[in-house]
């Protein structure tokens, strides 16, 4: 497929509704059909909600869920230093990082100042 991603939680959410434009929810359809990768965040922040659905949680664990390694714990604390964001999103800036991924998210703003990190917004 070329490009490999991860998948913010907003992408998700909103995948899983159908509420993304069309040719983004088949390109999110074919990422997620080639590897779905969220990070760590994802699952918590899906599976947090008092009422989800069991779709979600299929969905989450049968995803690739990168969990956190030394070495986005350590990118995580270098991106801290540099940039004043919010720990999650640094995380998933780090995980992505770590491993050479594509963030796809509709909050491009809260990753714009990480350098070398690819976005991408379904919107």
């Amino acid at each position: 497929m070329g490009l490999k991603y991860l998948l913010d939680t907003n992408v998700v959410i909103d995948f899983m509704a159908k509420n993304l434009p069309a040719s983004s929810q088949q390109k999110v359809a074919d990422i997620i059909d080639d590897e779905a990768n969220i990070s760590l965040i994802t699952k918590i922040e899906l599976l947090s909600y008092s009422d989800v659905e069991q779709n979600v949680i299929d969905f989450v664990y049968s995803s690739n869920v990168l969990i956190l390694s030394d070495k986005i714990v350590n990118k995580t604390i270098e991106l801290r230093r540099k940039h004043k964001k919010k720990l999650p999103d640094t995380i998933i800036a780090a995980t992505a990082l770590v491993n050479n991924l594509t963030v796809a998210t509709r909050n491009v703003t809260d990753f714009v100042d990480f350098d070398n990190l690819s976005v991408w917004n379904p919107w």
